[in-house]
C-alpha cells in the first residue's frame, strides 16, 4: 500500500481553511484539566465569532469546577475529510447582558431546557483563542493560523 500524498496547503488561506473546519463540526471536543487529569467531552457551541467560541454550560457540571480552577482549555474540531483545527484558549464567563440575550434568542434549545435567561444554572463561557492550529489529513503537520 502506498502512502497517501496530501495536497499542498496554501498557507495564505489558512484562516479560511480553519474556519471551514470550525463551521463544519457542530460537536467539537473540549479539553479541560481536573487536577492532574485531562478531561475531554463533546460540546455544542452556542455561538462562534471567528475563532472565539461560546459554550453554554450548567453550573452543576463538573467542567464548571475544572474551568474555575484552570481556565486554559482546548477545543478540537474535525471535518469529513479529517482536517483538524485545535483552538487553545482561555475560558471566561460571559456577563454582558446584551450578548447573553443575543445568544439566548439564537438558541431555542437553551430556552426549551432552561426556561428563562435568568436560570441560575446557566453559564455561558467565551473561549478567547490564544493559539489556533490547522492540520490537513495525512499532512501530519500543524500550521499556526493567524488570529
Amino acid at each position: 500500500m502506498t502512502q497517501p500524498r496530501p495536497e499542498p496547503v496554501d498557507i495564505t488561506n489558512l484562516p479560511a481553511l480553519a474556519k471551514a473546519v470550525v463551521s463544519y463540526d457542530r460537536f467539537p471536543f473540549l479539553a479541560t484539566i481536573d487536577g492532574d487529569h485531562p478531561r475531554l467531552r463533546p460540546v455544542s457551541p452556542v455561538r462562534t465569532d471567528g475563532f472565539t467560541i461560546y459554550v453554554a454550560n450548567l453550573r452543576q457540571y463538573h467542567k464548571t469546577t475544572e474551568i474555575a480552577a484552570n481556565p486554559r482549555v482546548e477545543l478540537g474540531y474535525m471535518d469529513a475529510n479529517h482536517n483538524q483545527v485545535r483552538i487553545s484558549g482561555v475560558a471566561e464567563i460571559v456577563t454582558e447582558k446584551p450578548l447573553l440575550q443575543e445568544i439566548w434568542d439564537e438558541n431555542p434549545l437553551l430556552r426549551q431546557y432552561l426556561g428563562t435567561i435568568d436560570n441560575p444554572n446557566l453559564i455561558v463561557y467565551r473561549i478567547r483563542p490564544t493559539r489556533v492550529r490547522y492540520m490537513q489529513e495525512w499532512a501530519l503537520e500543524y500550521y499556526d493560523v493567524t488570529i
